[in-house]
């Protein structure tokens, strides 16, 4: 990249260690000005005192804005009509956070007349190839700097010093604490990489933790919660209707006390190699849960079968960066095209890490009490027709056993 061409950039910026660090680098390195974007997504936290940090450091535009309504409408909920999980265990919270993310940082960049977009990923994971995917999707022209895959910086102890050096304040710096984890929360999930999870064998320490007891102490009485479905997506919890983001804020409060949502996982990164991490993902284990036992009621079993079929590669879309391509918009119609029936009430038990599905009801229900009873059926069902659907289906392996 020709840094004499770069005037201005926007930056992703948390605040943190990495993001404070590089304000300063680009401001040194390519000499321009440096307008910051924090998104509020759930994480949490206060994304305010980003404000005054940006200001520290010299920014003049600053970006802070509440996206967790959005969030979860626009991505989290049509993620979880498809069912999707990566791997069979990861429930993708931070891989569905990066297009909403690389959105708004393009949006910005063009509204400031900026020459480039950029982020604090690494150039070992896998955020530094969505944020800039789904950049590139939105505007085939942008520039991105990724400060990681330039500068000379390449530990935490590097970091720490460029910041001693260049008078930038860490908060965890002043306390003289070390932040053992690397982590990343929004309304989804919180994950915990680094320190001795990069040891596969070591068992996570239990004060790590910071959304879940343990199931070990989790009430000793069960709680139980019912959702209301429309088109696929939860729209209110015992009765009461809620947004997208207060359904998820209150399943991860629900879920939560009761210990559900932890995972310890070894996943396959899309640059190539294995990472171990741990999440909590409380909200999404319920609701991954409850959807599936909402579309077994309401949803013809071919149409359930393909969309399990598909599911895979949906999910491999999301965990790559792939939001914003054509193939995953078109499994995205496909997927909402099933939930129209998708509409009624899941009746959920939380118990000691588990969510037990206890009851479902929908005018969409597929499911006949008449035809599927152990008891008489008055003839709604003739027993006799099962034997010649055998001996059909059964032709290619006699023909095969006979030889």
């Amino acid at each position: 990249m020709n840094k004499t061409k770069i005037n201005k950039v926007v930056l992703a910026y948390s605040g943190g260690l990495d993001t404070s660090i590089i304000v300063k680098w680009l401001q040194d390195t390519y000499q321009c000005e440096v307008v910051t974007f924090t998104a509020d997504i759930g994480q949490g936290e206060e994304v305010e005192p980003a404000r005054a940090k940006a200001k520290a450091s010299g920014v003049n535009e600053i970006y802070i804005e509440d996206l967790r309504e959005e969030f979860a409408r626009d991505f989290v909920f049509p993620m979880f009509r498809a069912n999707a999980i990566y791997e069979g265990e990861y429930l993708l919270g931070t891989s569905i956070a990066r297009p909403l993310i690389s959105k708004r940082l393009v949006e910005i960049a063009n509204q400031v007349n900026a020459d480039a977009i950029s982020h604090g990923a690494t150039g070992k994971g896998n955020d530094q190839v969505r944020f800039e995917l789904n950049a590139y999707a939105l505007d085939a022209n942008i520039q991105v700097i990724a400060p990681w895959r330039e500068w000379d910086l390449s530990s935490r102890e590097s970091l720490m010093d460029y910041a001693e050096k260049h008078g930038i304040e860490i908060d965890y710096q002043k306390q003289d604490k070390k932040s053992p984890y690397s982590m990343d929360a929004n309304l989804l999930h919180i994950s915990y990489e680094g320190d001795i999870l990069e040891d596969p064998w070591a068992e996570p320490e239990e004060d790590m933790w910071r959304w879940t007891v343990s199931p070990e102490n989790a009430p000793d009485k069960a709680e139980y919660v019912e959702l209301t479905y429309e088109k696929g997506d939860i729209t209110a919890i015992n009765g009461q209707p809620m947004s997208p983001a207060s359904v998820m804020e209150d399943l991860n409060k629900r879920a939560g006390a009761h210990g559900i949502g932890r995972d310890d996982i070894v996943e396959n990164r899309f640059v190539g190699m294995k990472s171990r991490g741990c999440y909590e993902t409380p909200a999404g284990t319920v609701m991954l849960k409850a959807h599936r036992a909402m579309e077994s009621l309401t949803l013809d079993r071919e149409a359930a079968h393909l969309k399990d079929e598909l599911m895979p590669k949906y999910a491999n879309m999301v965990y790559n960066g792939f939001w914003f391509a054509p193939e995953r918009e078109m499994l995205q119609a496909a997927i909402d095209q099933t939930q129209a029936v998708v509409n009624g009430t899941v009746r959920l038990k939380f118990y000691k890490g588990n969510v037990i599905v206890v009851g479902r009801q929908s005018d969409n229900s597929l499911f006949s009490e008449k035809i599927a009873t152990f008891e008489d059926d008055e003839g709604a069902y003739n027993q006799k027709d099962a034997a010649g659907f055998i001996k059909l289906n059964a032709l290619r392996l006699r023909l095969k056993a006979l030889k």
